[in-house]
C-alpha cells in the first residue's frame, strides 16, 4: 500500500511542488529516489507519471517527483536551477536525515535525465538516465536548415521519422535555450562533475536522442576518468516509451550502488 502526499511546496517563490510516494514499510533507513519527468522542458508534469511513482515506491523507495518551471515562459537555466533548489530543499526538509546523502538516488527521463546529470555531478547521487539529451550547441550547428516543430508531419508534411525527430529536437532545444548564447551552457559536457559517482545511461539505437552524441558524451566522461555504463537497446523508443521494461534493471543498478557504498 503506497501512501501519496501530493503538492508539497518546495519553492514558494515560484510555486513549485513535489509529490512524495511512501512505501508501506517506510523507516529512517528507507532509500530515497528522485524522479525527474521529461517533456522537452516545455511540457510534462509530475502528474503524468503517477503510476511510475507507485511502482518505484512499491520497490522500496520513498519516491519524490518534483515539477520545475517550463518554457517558453521560463528559459534556461530555470529548470536547471529548480532541480538544484529542489535537492537543497530535500536535504534540509523533514523527509531526510542528516546522513541521507548516501541513501539518495535518481532516475531521469528524457530532459529529466539531463537534469539528473546536472545534479549527479554536484551531489554524487547514483543516477540512471533514460534517453537523456546531452548535446545542444553542436547539434544546432549541424542542423541549421531544420525547421522546428512539435508536429513536423502535420506542419511540414514530413514522412521521414528521422527528419520528424530532428524537427522536434530543434523545437524543444530552441524553446528552452531562449537564445543561442545559452546552447553551450546547456551541453552536458559543460556541467560540474566533481562529485560524479555511479552513472547508468540507457538509450535506444535509433531514437529522438542521437546515439552519436551519447557516445561522444561517454567518451568525454571517460577522458575525465569517470565511470559510466551505457546500455543501447534496439528500436526507436524514447525514454518513457521503453521505461516500463527497464524499471527493474534501473532499480537493480541503484540498489547495488547503495549496497556497495555501505559495505
Amino acid at each position: 500500500m503506497v501512501v501519496i502526499k501530493k503538492d508539497i511546496v518546495y519553492d514558494e517563490t515560484n510555486d513549485l511542488k513535489t509529490d512524495i510516494y511512501f512505501p508501506n514499510n517506510t523507516t529512517s533507513q528507507t532509500k530515497i529516489l528522485i524522479f525527474w519527468h521529461g517533456g522537452g522542458w516545455f511540457h510534462g508534469s509530475k502528474d503524468d507519471v503517477k503510476d511510475l511513482g507507485v511502482r518505484l515506491a512499491n520497490a522500496g523507495f520513498m519516491t519524490l517527483i518534483p515539477d520545475y518551471r517550463l518554457a517558453p515562459k521560463y528559459t534556461f537555466p530555470a529548470a536547471h536551477n529548480d532541480s538544484k533548489n529542489f535537492v537543497e530543499w530535500l536535504l534540509n526538509s523533514q523527509y531526510t536525515d542528516h546522513d541521507d546523502l548516501q541513501n539518495i538516488v535518481q532516475i531521469g527521463a528524457s530532459v529529466g535525465g539531463t537534469l539528473a546529470l546536472y545534479i549527479a555531478g554536484s551531489y554524487g547521487f547514483p543516477t540512471v538516465t533514460w534517453s537523456a539529451p546531452v548535446d545542444f550547441s553542436k547539434w544546432m550547428q549541424n542542423h541549421q536548415d531544420t525547421k522546428p516543430s512539435t508536429d513536423a508531419a502535420k506542419d511540414f508534411g514530413l514522412t521521414d521519422p528521422t527528419l520528424i525527430k530532428e524537427s522536434f529536437y530543434k523545437y524543444f532545444t530552441q524553446t528552452y535555450a531562449g537564445n543561442d548564447s545559452n546552447l553551450s551552457k546547456m551541453d552536458a559536457t559543460s556541467y560540474n562533475y566533481d562529485k560524479l559517482s555511479h552513472l547508468f545511461m540507457i538509450n535506444s539505437a535509433k531514437e529522438l536522442n542521437p546515439l552519436k552524441s551519447v557516445l561522444n558524451y561517454v567518451d568525454f566522461l571517460a577522458s575525465e576518468n569517470h565511470e559510466v555504463q551505457l546500455l543501447v537497446i534496439k528500436g526507436t523508443g524514447h525514454a518513457m516509451a521503453y521505461a516500463k521494461d527497464y524499471v527493474d534493471e534501473s532499480l537493480d543498478y541503484l540498489y547495488q550502488t547503495i549496497k556497495g557504498a555501505k559495505e
